[in-house]
C-alpha cells in the first residue's frame, strides 16, 4: 500500500512538473553582468521564477566583454541546476574592464571549482547573435519575453543579422514573429534629485540604444533608473537569507562589489519581475508612446496611442510589495518545490 501511494505522489508531482513547464514563459536574459551585483540577484530571481513555473530560461547573452562572464553565469546557472542553458557572448570591446566579483569562477577548494562550471572562459563561448538567433527560431510564435539589463548592443546586432542557415527570417523578422514583449533596464523618465540623468545602460552603447529605441518592432516597457533606485535591496537579507550553503555565488558577488551593509538599488531585479509576472500589480505603466535616445543618452518619452513604447510607475504601497517579492525570489534555495497560484 505504501508503495502504490508512493508510486501515485510521484506520478502526480511529474505530472504537475509537466503542466508547469508547458505554460512556463520561454525567457531570455541579456545581461552585462559583471557591471554591477543587480545583475546576479536578478538571476537568482528567474531561477526561483522557474523552479516555481511561471518562466524557462532558454539562453543568457551578455553585453559585457570580458571572459569570465561566460563562465561566472554558467556557475551560477549550475547552482541552481540547470547547466546547460545556452550562453553566448559579445565582442565588442565595451567595459572590457576585470569586474569585482567574476573572479570568483576561479575559486577552489582541494583542487575543484568552489562553484563548479563547465564554461571555462568567454573565448569558448558562441556569439550572442547567433544564440539569440538559434534561440528565438525554436520557440513559438509570439511566446518569447527578454529581459534586456544592460547594453542594446545584442538586440541591436539582432535586429541587423540576415537569414543564415538557423533561420531563413531576418533578426528583425525573428524579433516580430517570436518575441512577445522586451523589458529593458534603461533610461531615465523622472528627474534624479531634480536633474536629468543619462542613464548607464545606454551611455555604454548610445547608438544601439537608439536602434533599439527606433527599430524593435514589438511592444518595449522600460524600467528608468528612477524604479530600480526606489527599490534598494536590504542589506539584512544578504546577511542572512543566502546562508543555507557556505558559499552563495550571489552573496559572494553582491559582497564583493561593496561589502554590506549597504542597500543596492534593484535596477536589472524589477525588469525581470515585470516581465515574467506583468499582471501581479507590481508595477504601474505609463500611458503608451514612442521612446527617443538623443546624441548625449537622454532618453524621452512622447505619448501616442499607437506607440509600443511604455515605462514602469511605482507607488508607495507597491514599492513595499515589490521589495519584499524581490528578496523572496533572489534568495529563494534551489530546486524548490512551489506550485504557481
Amino acid at each position: 500500500m505504501k508503495q502504490l501511494i508512493l508510486i501515485i505522489l510521484v506520478l502526480v508531482n511529474a505530472n504537475a512538473v509537466t503542466r508547469a513547464q508547458s505554460t512556463a514563459i520561454p525567457l531570455i536574459f541579456d545581461t552585462d553582468i559583471g557591471n554591477d551585483c543587480d545583475d546576479v540577484l536578478a538571476m537568482g530571481v528567474i531561477h526561483a521564477l522557474q523552479s516555481r513555473g511561471y518562466c524557462r530560461l532558454i539562453a543568457v547573452t551578455i553585453t559585457k566583454d570580458h571572459e569570465q562572464c561566460a563562465p561566472f553565469t554558467d556557475a551560477i546557472n549550475t547552482f541552481y541546476g540547470r547547466g546547460d542553458i545556452p550562453i553566448g557572448v559579445c565582442r565588442s570591446g565595451i567595459t572590457p574592464q576585470q569586474s569585482r566579483f567574476t573572479g570568483l569562477v576561479a575559486d577552489q577548494d582541494n583542487g575543484k571549482d568552489r562553484y563548479p562550471h563547465d564554461l571555462r572562459s568567454g573565448k569558448d563561448a558562441p556569439d550572442a547573435v547567433a544564440v539569440l538567433r538559434k534561440t528565438l527560431a525554436a520557440e513559438a510564435d509570439g511566446s518569447v519575453v527578454i529581459a534586456q539589463v544592460g547594453f542594446s548592443t545584442n538586440l541591436a546586432r539582432l535586429l541587423k543579422s540576415p537569414a543564415d542557415d538557423i533561420s531563413p527570417l531576418s533578426g528583425h523578422e525573428l524579433a516580430r514573429q517570436k518575441v512577445k514583449i522586451l523589458s529593458v533596464m534603461a533610461g531615465a523618465f523622472a528627474p534624479i534629485e531634480g536633474k536629468e540623468h543619462l542613464e548607464y545602460n545606454v551611455v555604454q552603447d548610445i547608438s544601439s540604444a537608439a536602434i533599439l529605441a527606433a527599430e524593435w518592432p514589438t511592444p518595449i516597457v522600460y524600467s528608468g533608473f528612477e524604479i530600480g533606485l526606489a527599490v534598494p535591496y536590504p542589506a539584512t537579507s544578504i546577511e542572512q537569507d543566502y546562508n543555507y550553503v557556505p558559499f552563495h555565488p550571489l552573496k559572494a558577488a553582491y559582497v564583493l562589489y561593496e561589502p554590506p551593509p549597504h542597500n543596492r538599488p534593484t535596477w536589472d531585479l524589477t525588469s525581470v519581475l515585470y516581465v515574467v509576472l506583468p499582471d501581479r500589480g507590481y508595477f504601474g505603466l505609463s500611458a503608451p508612446g514612442t521612446v527617443a535616445i538623443d546624441g548625449r543618452g537622454a532618453t524621452s518619452h512622447t505619448p501616442s496611442e499607437t506607440g509600443l513604447h511604455r515605462f514602469l510607475t511605482l507607488t508607495p504601497e507597491q514599492q513595499i510589495r515589490v521589495t519584499e517579492a524581490l528578496v523572496q525570489l533572489s534568495s529563494e534555495p534551489p530546486h524548490s518545490v512551489v506550485s504557481p497560484q
